[in-house]
């Protein structure tokens, strides 16, 4: 039994159970499938919540979503559990005898892991619903797609919170997320925005090609690439409040292909990050009219694309307080941490926050403050199977809750 779940011996999941888990979370992370292409992930799923009598229908959010759910004495509305089951297009580096046989593809931030434990959470749920134990229904969202592809606002638009897929209406919702920088065993939570806005925005300069030894026959984008690079940079130092939290990062940089050319074109391009409505809209026009300003001032034009992506996670105060009261009961009080501020990270679980009230917490991964792992998005991460009875004690104990 795992250091890491030291409950009382009723609360522990049988051996089996953990033991089977891993298997399962093993097999998801040796099987890794990105974004609306995880077909045999699905097929997992659904294997095992058939083996479990757990109603479900599959096919959803552009064919990879299922939908779960266990119905409770009450006839609704329902508390609804979330996990994402795609993968990362990274070459695994582990060397892990599950590492991924799928190259180019690996489970590096987690979501075997978080399949795993909504699998495990909905066995115990189906057993508590048999006994009389489960009073409000739980309906369960395997979603695809988080990585970029949006599949948890596809689930939303599905209808799954809405009781047209399951024969419930969610009126709650919580999810979890593997965290390396907490500690195995300890879960962190935090009320109001806890992952910023995730936005992209892309850069193309036109000029005027010429050689290279000529550049005054020619208007250089190359160079005017260079000083808007350079200008972005001032957006949050300069536009933005310093109590306030933005990200301006330009990632991809793209211009000619010859030594003695000064091409007709470059792009460049990034993503931006902010916490607040407020800031995003100022991030994004200040990006469009430092671009147009000094792409104009060198004699060049610049077209920006600029598409907005997840919106700010924000936890809800009164979900989040019952998550706190069950780890505080389930895993005891030194298992808690309130995270003191949000990290810069997206996640689209922002979506059902936006339907009925919701609770994103974190599942510390670390093995101990001495022994740090690598970081999620990692050719070398690995999620920590000691945590996966944690992650499903904890969802169990919040289907439970009245």
């Amino acid at each position: 039994m795992s250091r890491y779940n030291d409950a009382p011996a009723d609360r522990r999941l049988p051996d089996e159970l953990v033991e089977s888990l891993v298997e399962i979370r093993h097999d998801l992370h040796a099987h890794p499938e990105v974004g609306y292409e995880e077909h045999r992930t699905s097929e997992v799923i659904r294997r095992e919540l058939t083996a479990a009598g757990i109603e479900h229908v599959g096919g959803l959010a552009g064919g990879t979503g299922v939908l779960a759910w266990i119905p409770g004495r009450a006839d609704g509305p329902a508390t609804g559990l979330r996990a994402d089951i795609d993968a990362l297009p990274i070459q695994e580096e582990t060397g892990l005898p599950w590492e991924s046989t799928h190259p180019g593809r690996m489970h590096a931030c987690g979501h075997d892991g978080h399949t795993t434990i909504l699998l495990g959470a909905a066995r115990t749920l189906a057993v508590e619903s048999e006994a009389g134990r489960l009073e409000r229904p739980v309906v369960m969202v395997f979603q695809p797609a988080e990585e970029g592809g949006g599949g948890g606002r596809r689930m939303v638009e599905d209808g799954c919170l809405e009781g047209r897929v399951a024969p419930f209406k969610v009126d709650r919702m919580f999810g979890l997320h593997g965290w390396p920088m907490l500690d195995a065993g300890m879960v962190g939570v935090k009320d109001g925005p806890l992952l910023a806005a995730s936005d992209r925005f892309e850069i193309d300069v036109h000029g005027e090609g010429c050689h290279a030894a000529q550049p005054h026959f020619g208007r250089d984008p190359v160079v005017a690439t260079a000083a808007i690079v350079t200008a972005l940079q001032s957006i949050v130092g300069r536009n933005v409040d310093p109590l306030d939290a933005a990200v301006v990062s330009v990632t991809v940089v793209d211009a000619g292909s010859a030594f003695n050319v000064i091409p007709m074109s470059a792009r460049l391009g990034g993503t931006a990050r902010s916490l607040r409505p407020e800031i995003q809209d100022l991030v994004e026009r200040r990006i469009e009219e430092v671009a147009a300003a000094i792409a104009t001032a060198h004699g060049c034009r610049a077209e920006v694309r600029y598409h907005r992506g997840y919106p700010v996670t924000v936890n809800d105060p009164d979900a989040t307080d019952r998550v706190r009261t069950i780890v505080d009961d389930e895993l005891g009080a030194d298992r808690l941490v309130e995270v003191d501020r949000p990290t810069m990270g997206g996640e689209d679980f922002a979506y059902y926050g936006q339907v009925v009230p919701a609770s994103f917490f974190l599942l510390g991964q670390r093995p101990s403050p001495t022994d740090p792992m690598p970081d999620l998005h990692s050719p070398r991460y690995d999620f920590n199977d000691a945590t996966i009875e944690t992650g499903v004690r904890l969802f169990r104990r919040i289907a439970l809750a009245p």
